[in-house]
């Protein structure tokens, strides 16, 4: 049933493949598991299972590749955070579940304000954005504040009990989340397997939407979708209806993408190619890390003439790129790496931090006193950064007068990195890059975006890029390049054989140059470029890129370090007999099968 269903995925895929291609700016053999890290050293090997005991813990959370033996972390999140912060995250996503339950019922089209409050509610669930309890217990209550308002609006009030019920204090929280965990999606584990994959699409895909909203662009089909897919993950569901939703949530989260493509590149400029700098100055120093652009740009608007420099970290590196961003003379360069080593990489900066998205670890206490967390993402004890009023920009004035008192960074590297490769970028290469592929200079492109991770076993990726025949180009975004882009690589024929792209949600650009190689070429099929996919996921928003390129049609995509542990083998089996989807291998064999076109 599952292999059958499976068939209607590719829906309206062609048509929005041809609107990306003419305008790009908007448009059980497989559970073999990688080792997994112990919390405080390297790893330990996990026992393979599929039977998950729920009664017996005290905490469950399967969102991510990292967690505890495989089998989803029971006790404490190897993320950092503990049962009564997974329990209230569950809480959460039950009460907006239950506020789209009520919001179906509204006529006409959702007013954004409760769009934009799902997708923010959302995104406080991402992997590595909230560990701070007292914020989440607030959102809760702020949920059921706007699930009544609009029962109100409606005058109906749905026969569920996530549109009646009512808490108000911590502990009711807590203790509903017994009742409201990812087990209780659905008593059938493939049934449960597909609401994960959807909820969890959804949460990546509420990640970029919130960053484009930030931005000031909407898009009223994404706010719509919340609304019909979360009231489907609290009914009864067929296979084939979820296996619908899920390919839905792929198309969703391309038209996000190309969303947030336009928001950037319409404010910041389209990504040109950028050598930026690694080493340190002599003053002292911010350093910005996560994702929001408009928190860079108001950063470095408040320290110019200040005396202090601003550093880039991890995933946000790519603002380098923006042509807005170059006239701040003391926007110096990036410091460190991915952002699972930032507790020694923060600790040796010497100055403030600030957190402007997902991608917090647990914070020592040797620059607790100065790191600073704003947007969704917040972290106990932190100072955090107030949301900007209308028409007010955000006031970091806290960290530029703590950043005067500070010493400079302790330089880590000394170095260039290279960067910018966006679709506008790299088909304005175009004529070169088809001459060389027509040559044979180039032999194949290799994807391998995605996400970096502390388990050694991603250490693939470094090997692959090591490994790679010298007539290959690397296409990139997200913080997996940093397994491989400070290596001396090389060119081809003056292509840098590592083109980055960006962030994880300029996976986008990936998807235009691919369709427009396509396009080049004269092909029908874009699996007929000589393209493979080599990804790494660690996080929902890996899985919102993977649910886009599935829908638009792309297989054969190689995923690591292990295939999501949310997907029975049912589930697994049938996505890879439909799509080719295959776990990672050797670095030998795989490569042997990617340059084969296999």
């Amino acid at each position: 049933m599952l292999k059958d269903a499976l068939g209607a995925w590719r829906g309206s895929a062609r048509e929005i493949t041809r609107l990306i291609e003419n305008d790009p700016g908007n448009a059980e053999a497989y559970y073999s598991r990688a080792s997994l890290p112990s919390p405080d050293h390297d790893q330990e090997q996990p026992t393979p299972t599929n039977h998950r005991e729920y009664d017996s813990m005290s905490m469950h959370c399967d969102q991510c590749q990292e967690s505890i033996k495989g089998t989803g972390c029971n006790v404490r999140g190897v993320c950092g955070k503990d049962e009564m912060t997974a329990k209230l995250q569950d809480t959460l996503i039950y009460v907006v579940e239950g506020l789209a339950l009520c919001a179906a019922e509204l006529p006409g089209t959702l007013d954004r304000k409760y769009g934009r409050f799902i997708s923010e509610s959302l995104f406080v669930t991402v992997t590595n954005t909230n560990f701070d309890d007292d914020v989440i217990v607030d959102r809760i209550r702020r949920t059921l504040a706007v699930r009544d308002e609009v029962k109100g609006v409606t005058g109906r009030t749905p026969a569920h009990d996530a549109a009646t019920w009512n808490g108000s204090s911590r502990d009711e929280f807590i203790a509903k989340a017994l009742a409201c965990g990812i087990d209780s999606l659905s008593e059938d584990a493939d049934l449960r397997s597909l609401k994960s994959l959807v909820l969890y699409g959804l949460k990546g895909l509420a990640a970029y939407t919130d960053h484009a909203a930030v931005l000031g662009y909407h898009d009223d089909s994404i706010y719509a979708f919340y609304v019909k897919s979360l009231s489907a993950l609290l009914q009864e569901q067929t296979a084939d209806e979820l296996l619908a939703l899920v390919m839905e949530t792929g198309a969703t989260a391309v038209t996000a993408m190309a969303l947030l493509d336009k928001a950037n590149t319409t404010t910041y400029g389209n990504p040109e190619i950028t050598t930026v700098k690694t080493g340190v100055g002599t003053r002292p120093g911010i350093l910005i890390s996560g994702h929001d652009l408009r928190d860079m740009e108001e950063l470095l608007k408040q320290t110019e003439g200040t005396g202090v420099d601003v550093y880039t970290h991890c995933e946000m590196l790519p603002a380098h790129y923006y042509p807005a961003f170059k006239k701040y003379s003391h926007f110096v360069g990036n410091y460190g790496s991915a952002w699972w080593a930032q507790d020694r990489e923060f600790d040796t900066f010497n100055g403030p931090i600030l957190m402007t998205t997902n991608c917090i670890v647990p914070v020592r206490e040797s620059y607790r006193h100065r790191m600073f967390t704003t947007g969704m993402a917040a972290y106990p004890g932190l100072k955090h950064i107030p949301a900007r009023e209308e028409g007010k920009s955000k006031d970091f004035a806290a960290l530029i007068e703590l950043a005067k008192t500070c010493k400079p960074p302790v330089e880590l590297e000394n170095g260039e990195i290279v960067g910018g490769f966006a679709h506008t970028q790299v088909l304005a290469l175009a004529d070169k890059v088809v001459e060389a592929v027509k040559s044979g200079a180039i032999s194949r492109f290799v994807v391998m975006a995605g996400c970096d991770g502390r388990h050694s076993s991603r250490q693939y990726y470094t090997d692959v890029a090591q490994a790679l025949p010298k007539d290959t180009v690397i296409l990139t975004a997200g913080c997996a390049k940093y397994r491989y882009n400070k290596l001396p690589l090389g060119d081809i024929g003056g292509i840098p054989r590592v083109l980055d792209a960006g962030q994880c949600n300029d996976s986008y650009s990936l998807a235009v140059i691919a369709l427009k190689l396509k396009e080049v070429f004269g092909l029908e099929d874009i699996n007929d470029l000589p393209i493979s996919f080599d990804i790494a996921w660690y996080e929902q928003k890996a899985v919102t890129v993977l649910l886009a390129l599935l829908f638009l049609g792309v297989k054969g995509i190689r995923l690591g370090p292990t295939l999501p542990e949310f997907l029975t083998p049912n589930v697994a089996a049938a996505i890879v007999e439909k799509f080719g989807l295959k776990p990672i291998g050797t670095v030998e064999a795989d490569i042997e099968a990617m340059m084969a076109g296999a």
